[in-house]
């Protein structure tokens, strides 16, 4: 971004590069905090709070048309206390005035601009504004709050926030049934199908016209879901793998296959370097928004490891792998953090890193240049604007040799040049900006997809990264048994949200699970009990999204819905189920139960905005075993296990004694051999001493 280096404002001295982006901005900034609010309501101005991340592409084009402008800035100024937040630092901020945008009946997205009373009410807000438009609407807003319609805005206020501070469960019904749901039921009733319920009331007949609600939302041609933009949504995925796993449904597996296989053929994911971007703005995944999010990468590593498990498919394989190599070589500090995103803009404009003209690819590639473009689907008139190309392909390696009669061996050859060539070019270029913040949920994040891509492939470089970051979460992030948000430069800030407290809590459970490590189960427990004593609602049974040692806002909201990262409340229920199994605690297995039944009717009506609990719905209907190993081998055990989808399995294990409630009451093996043991509901098979038998077992 070019500043005018004349002006420096509060942000200079935050820790978040999208706020230091507009450090040098002539609009009077502040950070959320007390300072502002109480200028606020000492001068008794109205707040003006935009919202926005540092790979936000319509975020740079307002603050270059407006921000940067010394006129708009004055007008900014002189009528409003004005706050600059980071979504991805504050999603506790950005969620309230998200809703309160939601309640005037706009729709949402950055940036994020809402126009607050003096004691933080919102009464009107907007998305992005064309500059002419910004200056009226902060004349018009600036005027109107100063003179005589200030009292009608504060009405306006008060009934917004009565809207925001609504529970959701309360908002969408979660236990009762609504007038459609009693009509599937009683038709089921008709038929002599009485549902037969286990815990948390679910039943197979329920299960199935779940699957059936969530199908009728498929794109069966491209996959994914049957909209644009197309978002890549991995925990619907993941539900449809582990839906497979319990029905042997092979039409809910294909949709999965074919929505992984497009989109890692497509123009949203990066065919030279790998990674994904955020979105792609039309429905065949073409087209991306080229931003790259850390949170995408860790949650779509674990998807396509998991697939590689279930269909041992190739393109998976290339997938994860690429994808790792990209986080270990962008996105990867020296101590083994995490950053957030690369930017979807490089020299003000987006994508210009990634996209190629027929001309260019000709000086870089030569005469192989019409191979590569018809494997790539390069053009002269180009695939997206100024006759430029996004790479993407449209057939499997095999047909792609077979029509244009490749020997064997030769097209993996051809693929490793080119790809070598055009890094060598995109070296050269503009790199878009990096967001060099390390965020604690995102960062579990990505340790969860490692573990899970070591599970399936046993990469003892993805053990490595992994472990890596946890020290490095341990080593930064944590303080005592609770966490921050947030850090960069060695410094940490802002108390942890329940979404970071639950992706680590995920994250280090499955690191136990890979290592046999106890430390990780331990830690995980300690996060657990700091999590019930600090964010949970027993009117709810389910917990708020702050902590209630955090700065209060103008409400205390819950987080129910999967969104592009899963619900914090649905990562929660899952770690409960995971950790009271692990450590013998009914009380947190009893609690996640408890949980899916405030919202199991609007997860059977609504499962495409609530499928990482539907993937708990199937855990509930067909649970899995607790998997026990004891002796020598027991690591080597572990990994052979660990190739295999075993979904809702628990797996524990230790070479000689242990105090962990699964494993302490076992037998030693007296012969020296490794023992693995199968148990159900705490009951456990006579062991056996290979993995194969073990597999039977299951």
């Amino acid at each position: 971004m070019a500043h005018a280096a004349s002006h420096t404002n509060r942000l200079a001295q935050e820790t978040s590069p999208y706020l230091q982006q507009h450090a040098h901005n002539p609009v009077d900034w502040y950070p959320w905090g007390p300072e502002a609010l109480n200028r606020a309501q000492a001068e008794q101005k109205p707040i003006l709070v935009s919202i926005g991340y540092a790979a936000c592409h319509w975020c740079h084009v307002m603050e270059r048309e407006s921000f940067e402008n010394e006129a708009v800035a004055a007008v900014m100024n002189a009528h409003f206390v004005c706050i600059k937040v980071d979504r991805e630092e504050r999603p506790d901020v950005d969620q309230i005035y998200m809703d309160a945008l939601h309640a005037m009946g706009l729709q949402g997205g950055w940036p994020l601009n809402v126009f607050l009373t003096a004691d933080a009410k919102p009464f009107y807000g907007g998305t992005y504004f064309p500059q002419g438009n910004w200056t009226k609407l902060l004349t018009n807003i600036g005027q109107a709050y100063a003179g005589e319609h200030r009292a009608e805005l504060e009405q306006s206020a008060e009934r917004f926030v009565e809207v925001i501070g609504k529970s959701e469960l309360a908002k969408y019904g979660g236990h009762n049934r609504n007038a459609a749901q009693e009509a599937d039921y009683t038709a089921l009733e008709a038929i002599g199908v009485a549902p037969e319920t286990g815990p948390a009331g679910v039943s197979e007949e329920e299960f199935k016209l779940l699957v059936y609600n969530l199908s009728t939302s498929f794109d069966r041609e491209r996959g994914g879901t049957n909209r644009a933009p197309k978002f890549p949504m991995p925990s619907i995925w993941r539900f449809l793998l582990r839906a497979h796993a319990i029905s042997g449904s092979r039409a809910v597996l294909d949709q999965a296959v074919l929505t992984l296989r497009e989109m890692a053929w497509g123009g949203i994911y990066d065919q030279v370097h790998g990674g994904f971007a955020r979105y792609s703005v039309d429905g065949e995944w073409l087209a991306p928004h080229f931003e790259k999010m850390l949170y995408d990468s860790g949650q779509l590593v674990s998807l396509y490891s998991e697939a590689f498990q279930l269909t041992q498919d190739e393109l998976f394989r290339e997938t994860v792998y690429d994808t790792i190599e990209f986080i270990r070589l962008e996105l990867t500090n020296d101590e083994g953090g995490f950053y957030s995103s690369l930017d979807a803009d490089s020299e003000g404009e987006e994508g210009k890193f990634y996209v190629f003209t027929k001309e260019e690819l000709r000086g870089i590639l030569g005469n192989e240049e019409p191979l590569f473009s018809e494997y790539y689907n390069c053009t002269a008139v180009g695939n997206w604007e100024h006759g430029r190309n996004i790479l993407h392909r449209r057939e499997t390696d095999a047909d792609f040799a077979a029509a244009h009669q490749l020997a064997p061996g030769i097209l993996p050859e051809l693929v490793t040049g080119w790809k070598q060539k055009i890094m060598a070019v995109r070296a050269s270029r503009v790199r878009p900006g990096l967001d060099d913040k390390v965020l604690t949920g995102w960062n579990a994040l990505m340790l969860q997809g490692l573990t899970d891509a070591y599970r399936a492939f046993g990469e003892p470089e993805f053990l490595a990264m992994a472990e890596h970051n946890a020290r490095f979460i341990e080593a930064n992030l944590r303080n005592g048994a609770r966490l921050f948000r947030t850090c960069k430069d060695g410094r940490a800030s802002i108390s942890g949200f329940l979404e970071d407290y639950a992706l680590v809590i995920q994250a280090y459970i499955s690191l136990y699970e890979v290592t046999f490590t106890e430390k990780w189960l331990r830690e995980a427990d300690v996060l657990t009990e700091y999590v019930l004593a600090n964010f949970f609602d027993p009117t709810e049974t389910l917990f708020f999204y702050t902590d209630s040692n955090a700065e209060p806002l103008i409400a205390r909201k819950k987080e129910l819905f999967d969104n592009v990262i899963p619900a914090s409340n649905s990562i929660m229920a899952h770690n409960l189920r995971r950790l009271g199994r692990h450590l013998e605690k009914a009380q947190y297995t009893d609690l996640a139960a408890e949980m899916l039944l405030q919202l199991r009717h609007l997860v059977v009506k609504e499962p495409q905005h609530l499928t990482n609990w539907a993937s708990l719905y199937a855990a509930l209907l067909r649970p899995g075993a607790e998997i026990a190993i004891q002796g020598p081998e027991a690591d080597g055990f572990r990994e052979e296990l660990s190739r295999n989808f075993l979904f809702d399995t628990v797996l524990a294990g230790t070479e000689a004694a242990s105090d962990l409630p699964l494993l302490k009451l076992l037998p030693t093996p007296t012969d020296g051999r490794t023992a693995v043991h199968v148990c159900r509901n705490y009951a456990c098979q006579a062991p056996v001493y290979n993995v194969a038998d073990a597999l039977a077992a299951l």
